[in-house]
């Protein structure tokens, strides 16, 4: 249904929140029509009391509508009848669905214990409810092996818990107040677009905006520096701004002296970190390596900020404890607009307990069941001799057959007729066309739920407009269901929605933040969280040498590791799978019409240079690969003037689906899934390709 402005006398307006995983976390209102047939959803506008989204939204949530109204919405459970991937199911009834997944996972466990069945999700919602609550203890229950780490977040949160004490960072938002702003590795006027006026607010009043990047983003276009180093070397430059900073004596030595340690030993460490070393490495040269470590010594309020994309590296931990050293050094941290921003969605447990989720105390017999990692989804599911081995899979808030690493060899695994796989969806994804049961998921504006954000300092509320189209069911209601069809009794398996709200914020005045739709987290208004050390406060140390990794076996000052695709002398150039759509950052919408349709076909970009080198023209198809996979694709070879790449660097960008790709693959077919350094993340970017052209 598409949405309509014409509105009626008796049109009621529902507040929400947008869940998607993103820093924006928008607020929005759903206008609401009674219909003959029950109340419709005919608008969904921004919020305009929202205090940072201020009514705007995302091109693709403007027509959000029409997602909740597709004609190929899943709106009953389906059951296999062809084979895995064929897309041929049946429509079956919740009883029938549930008792065939009861039965087998019964058997399952009768013959290897619950731990041959795999939980799987990420970030399809942000809800706290529906994102994941009930889950943790109905998995906890069923014995099932637990997930470890995640796709994004950790690492680059170990990293600046492994500098600050903390994983904490500045307001973004207090940007506003700053004289320069670095924006490293993200692509704000894209992926946190309501940020953006804030940083041109700053500008408004003399601030130099630069965009440290390998890819020449939209943001990048826009600012008033780019900095363009290559994949994976940005450690290297900012040791060499730190040999700047000290060489030039723009340290703030009262700062350090009161509230670091490690000082002396980075001095010796990075005394052979020269701006000329450096750019060997990263490919930015020497003089700009210089200003730019100037620049930022000299300022004071002097504000970086960075997201997740930096992280998918092997060494994305380093980075984020290595970034977090710049503002010790200059003692940023001590003014209003000065420090450093990445996800602030760990300031929420000053309101929020998530740990009212846990239900460790239901595991069988009080053992915890195995680990396996989130990132080796793959591994797992074609390791011939786990054991036991992964006999079933639970999909959902997920699509790992195109958003895991390795995804050709997650599509392997999903293809077993022995894994019986069920997936709970609001569309036939990639995923859910390798399930045995399929199951209708809500919409968000058809259940509960509260969102907090990880770009600024607010919960949302997120009213149910209308009712569950057809027989789609909310997350929650969905472990509900299993827990009774399993046979379960214990009562905190089947707390409602309203307990699960109630029981993690009860530190929130519920009542303000139903009616207004949003509350700002019990935070002051001038966040500064290292202006007196650590996280403690005064005695509290940042750690410029950290003893802690050190004690872990792991480099205690920052270092640099050459990205391991170096080594790789067959395919000698750098992929990036970056996000830079702006109707379908996630992936869920690109096959829908009004998203994917209108940004084109899947490419691969390639400088001219490079380009040139083998023989390629724009428009030309060629074959990428590199050690995990392969994906033919048009090139894309812009100006020079235009390109968003270097010599040296490919642009994939990520989120079509299979069937987008001429020849059925995915961006992520291309992916390794190296952990990062710590932190429990994988390095996406770590990827050597080469790029050949086909014959006609």
């Amino acid at each position: 249904m598409a949405e309509t402005s014409t509105h009626h006398r008796d049109d009621r307006v529902v507040l929400g929140t947008c869940h998607h995983d993103c820093p924006d976390t928008c607020g929005w209102q759903v206008t609401v029509r009674e219909e003959a047939s029950g109340p419709v959803a005919v608008s969904l506008r921004g919020n305009r009391e929202h205090p940072t989204s201020k009514g705007e939204l995302c091109p693709k949530v403007n027509r959000f509508l029409d997602r909740v109204y597709h004609p190929q919405r899943l709106l009953h459970p389906l059951v296999r009848t062809g084979p895995k991937g064929s897309r041929s199911f049946r429509r079956a009834s919740w009883d029938e669905a549930l008792e065939v997944i009861a039965t087998r996972w019964r058997d399952i466990i009768d013959t290897w214990g619950g731990e041959a069945i795999l939980p799987w999700s990420s970030a399809g919602t942000q809800g706290l409810l529906q994102g994941t609550s009930l889950d943790r203890r109905f998995f906890a229950r069923l014995g099932a092996t637990r997930p470890l780490g995640s796709m994004c977040g950790l690492a680059a949160g170990a990293g600046m818990e492994a500098t600050t004490g903390s994983r904490r960072g500045s307001d973004p938002f207090d940007v506003r107040h700053a004289r320069l702003v670095l924006l490293w590795g993200t692509n704000t006027k894209v992926t946190n677009r309501h940020l953006w006026p804030a940083i041109e607010a700053a500008r408004s009043d003399g601030a130099t905006i630069v965009v440290i990047d390998p890819l020449r983003t939209a943001t990048a276009q826009a600012a008033d520096w780019f900095v363009q180093p290559l994949p994976g070397t940005d450690v290297a430059l900012m040791l060499a701004m730190m040999h700047v900073l000290i060489r030039d004596g723009l340290v703030d030595r009262e700062y350090v002296d009161a509230h670091t340690v490690g000082f002396e030993d980075l001095v010796s460490h990075v005394a052979e970190w020269t701006p000329q070393r450096a750019s060997a490495l990263c490919g930015v040269p020497a003089t700009e390596i210089e200003t730019l470590a100037q620049y930022y010594g000299e300022e004071p309020r002097s504000f970086i900020r960075s997201l997740v994309g930096p992280e998918h590296h092997a060494n994305g931990a380093m980075f984020f404890r290595t970034l977090a050293c710049l503002p010790t050094l200059t003692g940023a941290w001590r003014h209003r607009g000065g420090g450093l921003a990445r996800s602030v969605g760990s300031w929420s447990s000053v309101d929020v307990d998530e740990s009212v989720f846990d239900g460790s105390h239901l595991w069988p017999g009080g053992v915890a069941p195995r680990s396996l990692q989130v990132n080796h989804l793959g591994r797992a599911l074609t390791h011939e001799r786990l054991d036991p081995p992964i006999a079933s899979l639970v999909v959902w808030n997920a699509n790992p057959a195109v958003t895991a690493p390795r995804a050709a060899l997650v599509r392997q695994g999903l293809a077993r007729e022995d894994l019986f796989t069920v997936v709970s969806e609001q569309f036939l994804t990639d995923t859910a066309a390798y399930a045995d049961v399929v199951l209708p998921a809500t919409t968000q504006i058809e259940h509960l739920d509260v969102v907090a954000s990880w770009g600024h300092l607010y919960l949302g509320w997120n009213e149910p407009a209308i009712p569950p189209r057809g027989e789609a069911i909310p997350n929650t209601e969905l472990w509900r269901r299993l827990a009774e069809a399993m046979g379960f009794e214990e009562p905190e398996l089947f707390s409602s929605d309203a307990e699960l709200l109630h029981d993690a914020l009860s530190r929130v005045d519920l009542d303000t933040l139903r009616r207004d739709g949003f509350i700002r987290l019990s935070l002051p208004e001038d966040l500064q969280p290292y202006a007196q050390g650590g996280p403690d406060g005064p005695g509290g140390v940042v750690s410029l040498r950290s003893h802690r990794l050190e004690a872990a076996g792991l480099a205690g000052l920052p270092t640099f590791v050459a990205p391991e695709r170096i080594a790789d002398t067959e395919r000698p150039l750098a992929l990036m799978t970056a996000k830079v759509h702006t109707r379908f950052l996630n992936s869920s919408y690109s096959p829908l019409p009004g998203h994917g349709d209108r940004e084109g076909e899947p490419f691969v970009e390639i400088d001219p240079r490079d380009a040139d080198a083998r023989g390629i023209a724009s428009g030309d198809l060629v074959r990428v690969h590199s050690r995990h996979g392969s994906l033919e694709l048009p090139a894309l070879v812009p100006d020079r003037s235009q390109a968003r790449v270097r010599p040296g660097v490919v642009l994939v960008p990520f989120g079509w689906w299979r069937a987008q790709h001429l020849d059925g693959g995915c961006a992520n077919d291309l992916t390794g899934d190296t952990l990062t350094d710590w932190g429990g993340g994988v390095g996406y970017y770590d990827v050597a390709v080469e790029v050949e052209r086909l014959d006609p």
